[in-house]
């Protein structure tokens, strides 16, 4: 059997097989609590043959949010309605991972009652968000204080102790992106003189906390995170010394004994272009499971796997319209064409409603 669709064990991570749905942003929350719905269990359930779900993006903490209706990790009800989730999940074999979200500087006062978003420096993004009307520019931010930054953490910490409560397998860590962790990392949006700015190793202090944070509630084992070194998402730009600086955030993961690194490869969502050599080398540095992310088909997955460049693959855009995308990977079945509606907000049109294979075509 092709090596993509065999079991694995990341950390304390028992995987059925190396297809992995990366975290989709949908918009289907409750507007109302920040909760995900009846309709989110149905589609997550629907997805429960990846070897591991990755959820979309859930906000830590009201300060948190970027964009209209995503689902938050910090209140009972949001725990709660997380939990019928990952009983679906399970009851149908799957496994699944929560992806804990800070966006900093990306989003708009509107979407924050009035508050201006939180960074590491005051510089606004050349980005756009949406707030439930229209998208639009991103709200100028205030720097975080230095002791502001121990209540961020701990928002993390109490967002995995959420979503262990909730049920979920494991954590994914949104370090990517040009979110608020990428913004601390980067000298490119990080200007800061404390000791979480200036030098490669201050920039990654916050990293580290988050990280160490997340894991006394969760454990290594069942703890990963998402980079993307390589990528300009939200006007992060690109870091001065790129393999530097994410060879010292590597080495952050490795003194934690992270399970998994969910590496965007090149421009998310777009190119797959870095320097020559220097993804390899970052990926080469981490000791856990590796999990490509971009652009993949399954020739590409296939290769990767087999060829050890990486324990597993994430598919995004092609999990949105075939819910059971590893069963027909497995087969080389036909795909459902990606739709150009319904992606974002609404109901099930666009979001449940896309066809299985017949038990026949397995």
């Amino acid at each position: 059997m092709t090596k993509l669709f065999t079991p694995a064990t990341f950390g304390d991570l028992h995987l059925k097989n190396r297809v992995v749905m990366a975290p989709l942003t949908r918009n289907r929350a409750n507007p109302a609590d920040h909760a995900v719905t009846s309709l989110t269990v149905e589609y997550y359930s629907q997805r429960a043959g990846a070897g591991l779900i990755v959820t979309e993006g859930s906000q830590i903490s009201p300060e948190g949010k970027g964009y209209a209706w995503t689902p938050g990790i910090y209140s009972e009800a949001q725990v709660a309605a997380w939990k019928a989730v990952t009983d679906a999940v399970h009851a149908k074999g799957g496994k699944i991972a929560i992806q804990l979200w800070h966006v900093g500087r990306i989003s708009h006062t509107s979407l924050l009652d009035g508050q201006a978003p939180v960074a590491p420096s005051a510089l606004t993004a050349a980005s756009r968000t949406f707030d439930g009307s229209a998208f639009v520019a991103t709200s100028e931010p205030r720097a975080l204080e230095t002791a502001e930054i121990a209540r961020i953490v701990e928002d993390y910490r109490k967002a995995a102790a959420n979503a262990r409560r909730a049920g979920f397998d494991a954590v994914e860590i949104h370090g990517a992106n040009g979110y608020l962790i990428d913004q601390f990392l980067r000298d490119t949006t990080n200007r800061r003189t404390d000791g979480y700015g200036g030098s490669q190793e201050n920039r990654v202090r916050f990293l580290d906390e988050v990280v160490g944070a997340v894991v006394s509630e969760m454990g290594a084992g069942r703890t990963g995170i998402r980079l993307s070194p390589f990528s300009n998402a939200n006007d992060v730009g690109i870091d001065s010394d790129t393999v530097g600086l994410f060879s010292k955030a590597v080495d952050v993961l490795n003194r934690h004994r992270l399970a998994f690194l969910h590496m965007v490869e090149g421009q998310t969502g777009g190119p797959r272009d870095w320097p020559a050599g220097a993804l390899e080398t970052l990926r080469d540095r981490f000791d856990g499971a590796y999990i490509a992310n971009n652009g993949y088909t399954r020739a590409m997955a296939v290769e990767a796997v087999e060829s050890g460049a990486a324990e597993a693959v994430a598919f995004g855009k092609l999990y949105i319209s075939n819910p059971d995308l590893a069963e027909r990977l497995a087969v080389d079945a036909p795909l459902n064409p990606l739709p150009t509606e319904g992606l974002y907000g609404g109901g099930a049109e666009g979001y449940t409603d896309y066809p299985a294979l017949e038990p026949a075509d397995l």
